[in-house]
Protein backbone atom coordinates (compact mmCIF):
# COMPACT_ATOMS: atom_id res chain seq x y z
CA UNK A 1 0.00 0.00 0.00
CA UNK A 2 1.37 3.45 -0.96
CA UNK A 3 0.36 6.54 0.98
CA UNK A 4 0.86 10.20 0.04
CA UNK A 5 1.33 12.52 3.03
CA UNK A 6 0.86 16.23 2.25
CA UNK A 7 1.95 18.26 5.28
CA UNK A 8 3.91 21.53 5.36
CA UNK A 9 5.13 21.07 8.94
CA UNK A 10 8.21 18.97 8.22
CA UNK A 11 8.52 17.58 11.75
CA UNK A 12 4.88 16.43 11.72
CA UNK A 13 5.34 14.96 8.24
CA UNK A 14 8.40 13.02 9.42
CA UNK A 15 6.53 11.58 12.43
CA UNK A 16 3.57 10.55 10.27
CA UNK A 17 5.84 8.99 7.67
CA UNK A 18 7.76 6.99 10.29
CA UNK A 19 4.53 5.75 11.92
CA UNK A 20 3.07 4.60 8.60
CA UNK A 21 6.32 2.97 7.47
CA UNK A 22 6.40 1.06 10.76
CA UNK A 23 3.08 -0.48 9.65
CA UNK A 24 4.63 -1.55 6.31
CA UNK A 25 3.14 1.25 4.20
CA UNK A 26 5.25 2.83 1.47
CA UNK A 27 5.08 6.59 2.05
CA UNK A 28 5.71 9.61 -0.16
CA UNK A 29 5.80 13.08 1.39
CA UNK A 30 5.34 16.54 -0.10
CA UNK A 31 4.92 19.94 1.55
CA UNK A 32 3.03 22.03 -1.02
CA UNK A 33 -0.40 21.75 -2.61
CA UNK A 34 0.93 22.00 -6.14
CA UNK A 35 3.41 19.20 -5.48
CA UNK A 36 0.56 17.06 -4.13
CA UNK A 37 -1.42 17.41 -7.35
CA UNK A 38 1.64 16.52 -9.42
CA UNK A 39 2.42 13.49 -7.24
CA UNK A 40 -1.17 12.22 -7.33
CA UNK A 41 -1.18 12.51 -11.12
CA UNK A 42 2.10 10.64 -11.52
CA UNK A 43 1.61 7.82 -8.99
CA UNK A 44 -1.45 5.74 -8.03
CA UNK A 45 -1.79 6.05 -4.23
CA UNK A 46 -4.03 3.99 -1.96
CA UNK A 47 -4.69 6.86 0.47
CA UNK A 48 -3.81 10.56 0.60
CA UNK A 49 -3.29 12.21 4.02
CA UNK A 50 -3.88 15.88 3.25
CA UNK A 51 -3.36 18.87 5.54
CA UNK A 52 -5.78 21.74 4.91
CA UNK A 53 -3.37 24.58 5.77
CA UNK A 54 -0.73 24.43 3.04
CA UNK A 55 1.43 27.12 1.45
CA UNK A 56 0.36 28.15 -2.04
CA UNK A 57 -2.61 25.92 -2.71
CA UNK A 58 -4.63 24.90 0.36
CA UNK A 59 -5.80 21.36 1.01
CA UNK A 60 -9.47 21.97 0.16
CA UNK A 61 -8.46 23.39 -3.22
CA UNK A 62 -6.19 20.39 -3.84
CA UNK A 63 -9.00 18.01 -2.91
CA UNK A 64 -11.51 19.72 -5.21
CA UNK A 65 -9.02 19.55 -8.08
CA UNK A 66 -8.35 15.84 -7.47
CA UNK A 67 -12.06 15.07 -7.56
CA UNK A 68 -12.53 17.23 -10.67
CA UNK A 69 -9.87 15.07 -12.33
CA UNK A 70 -11.87 11.94 -11.40
CA UNK A 71 -9.21 10.87 -8.90
CA UNK A 72 -11.17 8.75 -6.39
CA UNK A 73 -8.25 7.98 -4.03
CA UNK A 74 -9.51 8.02 -0.40
CA UNK A 75 -8.46 11.26 1.36
CA UNK A 76 -7.94 11.83 5.09
CA UNK A 77 -7.98 15.56 5.86
CA UNK A 78 -5.87 17.02 8.67
CA UNK A 79 -6.35 20.46 10.20
CA UNK A 80 -5.20 22.41 13.24
CA UNK A 81 -8.65 23.97 13.31
CA UNK A 82 -11.57 21.80 14.34
CA UNK A 83 -14.56 23.97 13.48
CA UNK A 84 -17.64 22.12 12.26
CA UNK A 85 -17.90 24.33 9.17
CA UNK A 86 -14.39 23.38 8.07
CA UNK A 87 -15.11 19.68 8.50
CA UNK A 88 -18.31 20.06 6.50
CA UNK A 89 -16.48 21.96 3.73
CA UNK A 90 -13.86 19.20 3.54
CA UNK A 91 -16.38 16.39 3.41
CA UNK A 92 -18.47 18.24 0.83
CA UNK A 93 -15.34 18.69 -1.28
CA UNK A 94 -14.88 14.93 -1.39
CA UNK A 95 -12.88 13.98 1.71
CA UNK A 96 -13.45 10.49 3.10
CA UNK A 97 -12.43 11.23 6.69
CA UNK A 98 -11.27 14.11 8.88
CA UNK A 99 -8.80 14.22 11.77
CA UNK A 100 -8.23 17.42 13.80
CA UNK A 101 -4.79 18.31 15.18
CA UNK A 102 -3.28 17.46 17.56
CA UNK A 103 -3.86 13.77 16.95
CA UNK A 104 -2.45 10.48 18.18
CA UNK A 105 -0.34 8.70 15.57
CA UNK A 106 -2.04 5.41 16.41
CA UNK A 107 -5.41 6.91 15.50
CA UNK A 108 -4.08 8.30 12.23
CA UNK A 109 -2.66 4.90 11.29
CA UNK A 110 -5.97 3.21 12.16
CA UNK A 111 -7.91 5.68 10.02
CA UNK A 112 -5.52 5.18 7.11
CA UNK A 113 -5.95 1.41 7.40
CA UNK A 114 -9.73 1.81 7.37
CA UNK A 115 -9.50 3.94 4.23
CA UNK A 116 -7.27 1.40 2.47
CA UNK A 117 -9.91 -1.25 3.13
CA UNK A 118 -12.66 1.03 1.89
CA UNK A 119 -10.72 1.95 -1.23
CA UNK A 120 -9.88 -1.70 -1.87
CA UNK A 121 -13.53 -2.73 -1.97
CA UNK A 122 -13.88 -1.33 -5.47
CA UNK A 123 -10.33 -1.91 -6.65
CA UNK A 124 -8.83 -5.10 -8.01
CA UNK A 125 -5.89 -6.47 -6.05
CA UNK A 126 -4.31 -7.89 -9.22
CA UNK A 127 -1.98 -5.86 -11.42
CA UNK A 128 -1.56 -7.07 -15.00
CA UNK A 129 0.79 -6.27 -17.88
CA UNK A 130 0.38 -8.66 -20.82
CA UNK A 131 0.58 -12.17 -19.27
CA UNK A 132 2.42 -10.94 -16.16
CA UNK A 133 0.24 -10.66 -13.06
CA UNK A 134 0.95 -9.53 -9.51
CA UNK A 135 -1.41 -10.04 -6.57
CA UNK A 136 -0.91 -7.11 -4.20
CA UNK A 137 -2.48 -8.99 -1.28
CA UNK A 138 -0.53 -12.25 -1.47
CA UNK A 139 2.54 -10.72 -3.21
CA UNK A 140 2.49 -13.61 -5.69
CA UNK A 141 3.65 -13.03 -9.26
CA UNK A 142 2.97 -15.15 -12.33
CA UNK A 143 4.05 -14.99 -15.93
CA UNK A 144 1.50 -17.04 -17.82
CA UNK A 145 1.18 -20.32 -15.90
CA UNK A 146 4.60 -19.99 -14.23
CA UNK A 147 4.81 -18.74 -10.65
CA UNK A 148 7.66 -16.29 -9.96
CA UNK A 149 9.38 -16.17 -6.59
CA UNK A 150 10.22 -12.62 -5.46
CA UNK A 151 12.15 -11.20 -2.53
CA UNK A 152 10.46 -8.36 -0.61
CA UNK A 153 12.48 -5.70 -2.45
CA UNK A 154 11.92 -7.33 -5.84
CA UNK A 155 8.20 -7.30 -5.10
CA UNK A 156 8.24 -3.57 -4.31
CA UNK A 157 10.17 -2.87 -7.49
CA UNK A 158 7.85 -4.94 -9.65
CA UNK A 159 4.74 -3.43 -8.04
CA UNK A 160 6.01 0.09 -8.72
CA UNK A 161 6.89 -0.74 -12.33
CA UNK A 162 3.53 -2.40 -12.93
CA UNK A 163 1.62 0.51 -11.40
CA UNK A 164 3.65 2.77 -13.70
CA UNK A 165 3.26 0.48 -16.75
CA UNK A 166 3.96 2.24 -20.04
CA UNK A 167 5.69 5.20 -18.33
CA UNK A 168 9.42 5.82 -18.17
CA UNK A 169 10.80 5.32 -14.65
CA UNK A 170 14.14 7.00 -14.02
CA UNK A 171 16.67 5.63 -11.56
CA UNK A 172 16.14 8.47 -9.08
CA UNK A 173 12.38 7.95 -9.18
CA UNK A 174 12.84 4.24 -8.51
CA UNK A 175 15.17 4.97 -5.58
CA UNK A 176 12.57 7.30 -4.08
CA UNK A 177 9.56 5.03 -4.56
CA UNK A 178 11.12 1.61 -3.88
CA UNK A 179 13.94 2.38 -1.43
CA UNK A 180 12.59 5.64 0.06
CA UNK A 181 15.88 7.34 -0.79
CA UNK A 182 15.75 11.04 -1.63
CA UNK A 183 19.38 11.00 -2.74
CA UNK A 184 21.53 9.00 -5.12
CA UNK A 185 23.70 6.59 -3.07
CA UNK A 186 26.21 6.50 -5.91
CA UNK A 187 25.85 2.76 -6.50
CA UNK A 188 24.34 0.57 -9.20
CA UNK A 189 21.67 -0.65 -6.76
CA UNK A 190 18.77 -0.05 -9.17
CA UNK A 191 20.56 -1.71 -12.08
CA UNK A 192 21.34 -4.80 -9.99
CA UNK A 193 17.71 -5.26 -8.96
CA UNK A 194 16.43 -4.55 -12.45
CA UNK A 195 18.74 -7.27 -13.75
CA UNK A 196 17.51 -9.74 -11.12
CA UNK A 197 13.90 -8.91 -11.90
CA UNK A 198 14.46 -9.22 -15.64
CA UNK A 199 15.94 -12.68 -15.15
CA UNK A 200 12.77 -13.74 -13.34
CA UNK A 201 10.04 -12.17 -15.47
CA UNK A 202 11.65 -12.07 -18.95
CA UNK A 203 14.57 -14.48 -19.35
CA UNK A 204 12.50 -17.61 -20.04
CA UNK A 205 9.82 -15.93 -22.13
CA UNK A 206 9.93 -14.90 -25.80
CA UNK A 207 8.06 -11.60 -25.29
CA UNK A 208 10.08 -9.15 -23.22
CA UNK A 209 8.32 -6.73 -20.88
CA UNK A 210 11.05 -4.86 -18.98
CA UNK A 211 12.86 -2.46 -21.32
CA UNK A 212 15.87 -0.20 -20.81
CA UNK A 213 15.79 3.35 -22.17
CA UNK A 214 19.51 4.09 -22.41
CA UNK A 215 20.61 6.96 -20.20
CA UNK A 216 17.09 7.58 -18.87
CA UNK A 217 15.69 4.57 -17.02
CA UNK A 218 13.30 1.68 -17.49
CA UNK A 219 9.77 1.01 -18.68
CA UNK A 220 7.55 -2.03 -18.20
CA UNK A 221 5.28 -2.54 -21.20
CA UNK A 222 4.08 -5.04 -23.73
CA UNK A 223 6.09 -5.10 -26.95
CA UNK A 224 4.45 -4.11 -30.19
Amino acid sequence: MRILVVEDEKKTAAFVRKALQAESFAVDVCHHGGDALAAASATPFDVIVLDIMLPGRDGISVLKQLRARKNATPVLLLSARGEVNERVDGLNAGADDYLPKPFELAELVARVRALTRRGGENKSTTLRVADLTLDTLTHKARRGAAEIELTAREYRLLEFLMRSAGRLCGRMMILEKVWDYNFDPGTNLVDVYIRRLREKIDANFPAKLLHTVRGEGYVLKEEG
